[in-house]
């Protein structure tokens, strides 16, 4: 059943970057993409997927390679390093919180520039706006961090898995809406949160748990890795 979120958002305006979404061909296809939501839990079955990363890498100009041709040092953020021990600041989420299950498994980082932090902020915004609180914040920049390393990823040409695309990988086809909507990080985010409040009983899933529902990935327990960055960006944007 093919869902059109149309009918439950309003025309979302678009600035400056979210009119832009990446489109490079000759990539690896990317692994664990969105297809349409659904209800009920799916079990985790397997580890990380390493090749969507590194897809992404290469869609992105950001392979380890390319920089150390270049001379270039990959942008580092405080979002990035370390975790968040200790008080939170002050008005900011705790860490049990935002990670109330514990980390499941080995974390992956990644640097973040200017691009990815926004859309972040989007994704953080996003949970505000739909309820999903502090936690479904986690859940979601989680999620993106898989499916795109954060980057509004536009069409990937003959590479593409099928026709996935932005934060979320999301797919028209599938009922996420149209190829300008899903590559609009507040719809994207707004529509993915749309369908994890309508897993009964998400905010007592495990973070991969909860991101498998909503995306239907051949690569579940992939999210897990992300679940500790994207815990230091929420608190950091929340």
């Amino acid at each position: 059943m093919k869902v059109d979120f149309t009918r439950w958002l309003p025309a979302i305006a678009k600035d400056s970057y979210r009119k832009t979404a990446l489109s490079v061909a000759g990539v690896a296809a990317l692994g664990g993409l969105a297809l349409a939501p659904t209800a009920a839990a799916a079990p985790v079955t397997s580890g990380p997927h390493q090749g969507a990363v590194a897809a992404i890498d290469l869609a992105t100009g950001k392979a380890a390679t390319s920089a150390q041709q270049n001379d270039e040092q990959p942008v580092e953020s405080g979002l990035t390093t370390g975790s968040a021990t200790g008080k939170p600041p002050a008005g900011k989420p705790s860490r049990a919180q935002l990670i109330p299950h514990g980390i499941e498994g080995a974390q992956s980082r990644v640097p973040l520039d200017d691009a990815q932090l926004a859309n972040a902020r989007a994704i953080v915004d996003a949970a505000k706006k739909t309820g999903v609180g502090d936690r479904g914040a986690v859940i979601g920049v989680a999620t993106s961090l898989q499916e795109s390393k954060l980057y509004n990823l536009g069409h990937l040409g003959a590479y593409n898995d099928h026709d996935s695309q932005g934060l979320f990988q999301q797919r028209p086809s599938s009922g996420w809406g149209t190829p300008d909507q899903i590559t609009d990080p507040e719809y994207a985010a707004t529509a993915f949160f749309t369908a994890l409040k309508n897993v009964g009983g998400w905010q007592d899933l495990p973070l991969t748990a909860a991101a498998q529902t909503v995306q239907v990935s051949a690569f579940p327990y992939a999210y897990a890795q992300w679940e500790e960055q994207a815990a230091d960006i929420v608190q950091q944007l929340w």
